[in-house]
């Protein structure tokens, strides 16, 4: 064995930047998060060269005073922890006191700084190499300016790994863009080679805050969000609250490039997270589809562990499962809760068992196979009434809508829609069918094209799922039990957790140190490969402390039985049968999309007509 020496502290410096200091962006990080823990509300960014030539990171926070400038460019040297408790419940940006040691040991560093409001500043050189940094006398008003030049000057190597001008600023527009989005009260500038590319000032009121918003995720991800804000407690009463924007299933991405998601205020990336809103997600998105959302999450700074990676883009919570579970909550409560013409954050309760809206001159409204409110029969017992009606659309006439159908159509609603209609449903009232798959409604915002299998499929599948919860999972026993193989720690925790398969229609007993014996499944599952289920549950039961496997594979059973329930295209249908239909979705969760994540209506306002025939008002 060679002799063990200790590492120069050069040496130590450039190790710790290659964790650090991965690229010009990573600097850029680094420093912005600097300048917001020192409460600035207006930082400048200048960079040239994509960040290899210079970066500079000026800012108006509280500033460094002289005596503390050389200590600032020294390792593990730190204002913002003193302690072990500090650690535990860490509420700056920054608190590792290495960002500034790293840099200088891989560029040409100059700290300028000045903590009071009036008289001369203070300014310190490093250039990566082991000496005594000098402070002298420098002009700065209060804040602190970094210049990073050079950028890793000193080892050519990890030069050669830098990407082209372009790409790298790209990262470091990237950077600059999340962590404006993590504080609306702060103004940012950047710019590129003396080339102005983002100005953005502080945002205070919800309309600036939009428009930041806008600037970052673009104008049709603010047109397609909903605003969510939830509050919750984890097992030990603390607070949590989930607020920020969530993009409606149709408005969803072939890459997951549109999630930002902010733990008191810092950009993380997490699984835990990343499950839950996907689970959310799940029974309205096309599974190749990625959600796009804006979130944050308050939580209290002792639950969560900041010091789990160099660059603080990975947590780990205290209790995941709590923080899991109440990220699904919120999210697949926000999501059911929007229905056309309702906002989210309204009482789904309240909407859900309000009457539906009628006006006197409209025919009475008649039922198109299903009932108006969930019933007591079973699932099984709702799937032959829905076969029946599916049986009975068979033999349904294919011709399309004639002109005189069309006419009487019309006749039949005599209602005068306007804008100032405040009696109007969201949905309005049908005026014709087309082509037997089509309802055209008009409202007071103009043309209402509904999908009508689609919208009608949603429907058919929330209620089967509600009469589900209501009955509970039903289970049958297998006729000869199936023995499967599993590690010790599986068939450990399926022991523990006997209780929870069984509330899953599960039962499963332990046979032996490494083997399991199942001896009930779901009834709607009796056909599935239930040992790769059962994996799955236990696999989610150790990663995220809670599964849905199951209760995911029921659902895609109803959603097969809720396609082949509803009516068919060519279907012919009544005005009071599409106008049931309109007040049914008005009423239903998740209506918006069909169970594959199709949207089931669209809105055509009149402004968009007018502009269609260039029509003026």
């Amino acid at each position: 064995m060679p002799v063990i020496k200790q590492l120069s502290s050069r040496l130590a410096n450039q190790i710790a930047a290659g964790e650090v200091v991965e690229r010009p962006a990573s600097i850029v990080k680094e420093l912005l998060e600097n300048s917001l823990d020192a409460g600035a509300d207006q930082i400048t960014i200048d960079v040239e060269g994509g960040g290899s030539k210079l970066i500079r990171v000026r800012d108006n926070g509280c500033g460094i005073g002289k005596d503390d400038l050389s200590l600032a460019l020294s390792r593990h040297a730190t204002s913002k922890i003193t302690s072990l408790d500090d650690l535990e419940a860490v509420a700056t940006l920054g608190f590792r006191g290495e960002a500034l040691a790293s840099m200088s040991s891989v560029s040409r560093l100059l700290l300028t700084a000045n903590e009071a409001s009036s008289g001369a500043g203070w300014q310190v050189f490093a250039e990566g190499e082991e000496m005594a940094a000098e402070v002298s006398a420098a002009s700065h008003p209060q804040g602190t300016t970094v210049e990073v030049r050079d950028l890793f000057f000193n080892t050519p190597a990890r030069r050669k790994f830098l990407r082209t001008e372009k790409t790298e600023f790209g990262r470091i527009d990237d950077v600059v863009k999340k962590l404006s989005l993590s504080r609306f009260d702060v103004g940012f500038q950047l710019t590129h080679n003396q080339k102005t590319i983002r100005a953005m000032r502080p945002a205070h009121t919800q309309q600036e805050k939009d428009r930041r918003v806008a600037m970052v995720c673009g104008p049709a991800f603010m047109e397609n969000s909903l605003f969510v804000d939830m509050d919750g407690r984890d097992e030990q009463g603390q607070g949590l609250r989930l607020w920020g924007w969530i993009a409606e299933p149709t408005f969803n991405r072939s890459q997951a490039d549109m999630q930002y998601f902010y733990v008191n205020g810092r950009v993380i990336k997490d699984k835990v997270i990343t499950h839950a809103v996907r689970q959310a997600y799940q029974d309205v998105l096309a599974h190749n589809r990625h959600a796009a959302f804006l979130l944050y999450l308050d939580i209290d700074p002792a639950a969560v562990d900041v010091n789990v990676h160099p660059t603080k883009h990975e947590v780990r919570f205290r209790d995941s499962r709590t923080v899991h579970d109440f990220l699904f909550r919120s999210i697949h409560r926000a999501l059911a809760q929007h229905r056309p013409g309702e906002s989210v954050g309204e009482d789904s309760a309240a909407v859900a068992s309000a009457p539906a809206t009628t006006v006197s001159s409209m025919p009475a409204q008649s039922s198109i196979g299903f009932a108006d409110k969930p019933s007591g029969a079973s699932v099984q017992q709702q799937l032959a009434t829905y076969g029946q009606l599916h049986e009975g659309d068979k033999h349904q006439p294919a011709t399309p809508v004639a002109s005189h159908v069309l006419d009487s159509a019309v006749r039949s609603v005599e209602v005068n829609i306007d804008e100032s209609d405040e009696d109007c449903p969201p949905l309005g009232y049908a005026i014709a069918q087309l082509h037997g798959i089509y309802i055209l409604a008009e409202n007071t915002q103009g043309l209402i094209v509904v999908d009508m299998h689609a919208a009608h499929e949603r429907i058919t599948y929330e209620r089967m799922k509600q009469g589900l919860d209501a009955d509970g999972i039903n289970s049958q026993p297998l006729l000869v039990p199936e023995s499967m193989a599993v590690s010790e720690k599986e068939a450990a925790l399926a022991e523990e957790q006997s209780g929870l398969l069984l509330q899953l229609g599960l039962k499963v007993e332990r046979a032996g140190p490494e083997s399991l014996l199942i001896r009930e499944v779901p009834v709607l599952l009796q056909n599935s490969d239930v040992t790769a289920l059962i994996r799955d549950v236990l696999s989610d039961l150790v990663e995220y402390g809670s599964t849905k496997r199951v209760r995911e594979e029921i659902n895609e059973v109803l959603a097969t039985m809720a396609c082949h329930g509803s009516v068919r295209a060519n279907r012919r249908l009544t005005i009071p049968e599409m106008n049931a239909l309109l007040r049914d979705m008005e009423v239903t969760e998740r209506s918006g999309q069909c169970n594959h994540g199709r949207p089931t209506w669209s809105q055509i306002s009149l402004a968009e007509l007018d502009k269609l025939f260039s029509r003026g008002r």
